[in-house]
């Protein structure tokens, strides 16, 4: 079994912490909010005190934080997690930031110290039962050092080198995202050619659409949205998507539309509720938890 560092413990990395204890890892972590550790020490896991000090004796540290500047400020800050690494240790990080930023952290890193980045689609549930879609940009020689410790996430997937696991998660995100505004869209034409919600449900759901509607059913007929991807995360990952798509000189008129109803769904106090919440904005309803 290995040491592992796991630093951020979210709604999801808490979650996959938890399946490295049950698979037996020596597991230290660390979050800002210490609180969140509490659960996980008492099954086992050493709570660090600093990003730096969780990092200093593990074989692999694994990140899974919520945007680019919270990765930035993780492993640069003070007592980060750059000052606990040395040569032989593996970095891997499983937030969604775009290759760009784990590009940028891995020019950064100690010589010797490869970063893997390892982004994950999936939600609460999956995490916890080790069902996440885990999408590695990596060497071959790094994705063979890191594969035992990814694979107790779930399935596993080697998209090429460095920064292609970042780049297939906007791929994928993009999808997700579009889909379901265009769910929200599709509700919306029904209402207003006066067909009933739950008819129109059932017809999408042996659409191209269909596991987006079985999936978050739910939570739009009942009118509560009770968070399993925030809204605001689902956001952040529209948003470098376009960012990612300028950059490259590709023009997604598709992605920015998504991007605006997630925004105006924000700016509507969804920003904490499911992602599905849009489909409630688009609608002209109003939302909660």
């Amino acid at each position: 079994m290995a040491k592992i560092a796991f630093l951020g413990l979210g709604m999801m990395g808490g979650r996959m912490a938890a399946r490295l204890l049950e698979a037996g890892h020596e597991v230290a972590v660390w979050n800002r909010t210490s609180a969140r550790a509490a659960s996980l020490a008492e099954r086992g896991a050493t709570v660090a005190s600093s990003p730096a000090e969780a990092a200093a004796r593990a074989e692999l540290a694994i990140t899974m934080l919520s945007t680019p500047d919270a990765l930035e400020q993780v492993v640069f800050g003070d007592d980060g997690l750059v000052q606990g690494l040395h040569p032989g240790q593996v970095l891997i990080d499983m937030s969604t930031v775009g290759p760009h930023a784990d590009r940028s952290v891995a020019a950064r890193l100690p010589r010797g110290v490869p970063l893997v980045d390892a982004p994950v689609r999936g939600s609460i549930a999956e995490a916890a039962a080790g069902r996440l879609h885990v999408f590695v940009g990596a060497s071959d020689a790094d994705f063979a050092r890191v594969m035992f410790a990814l694979a107790v996430f779930g399935d596993v997937r080697h998209t090429g080198g460095p920064g292609s696991g970042q780049a297939m998660k906007l791929v994928v995100n993009l999808a997700l995202g579009a889909s379901m505004v265009v769910l929200g869209e599709a509700l919306a034409l029904g209402a207003s050619l006066e067909l009933p919600q739950g008819m129109v449900l059932d017809v999408l759901s042996d659409s191209p659409i269909g596991p987006v509607v079985s999936a978050k059913r739910s939570n739009i007929e009942s009118g509560r949205y009770e968070p399993a991807f925030a809204l605001r995360l689902a956001e952040k990952d529209l948003k470098l998507v376009t960012d990612a798509a300028a950059s490259g000189g590709c023009d997604l008129k598709v992605a920015r539309a998504t991007l605006r109803w997630l925004e105006e769904a924000s700016r509507h106090g969804a920003g904490d509720l499911d992602f599905s919440a849009v489909v409630a904005t688009i609608a002209g309803e109003s939302t909660s938890a």
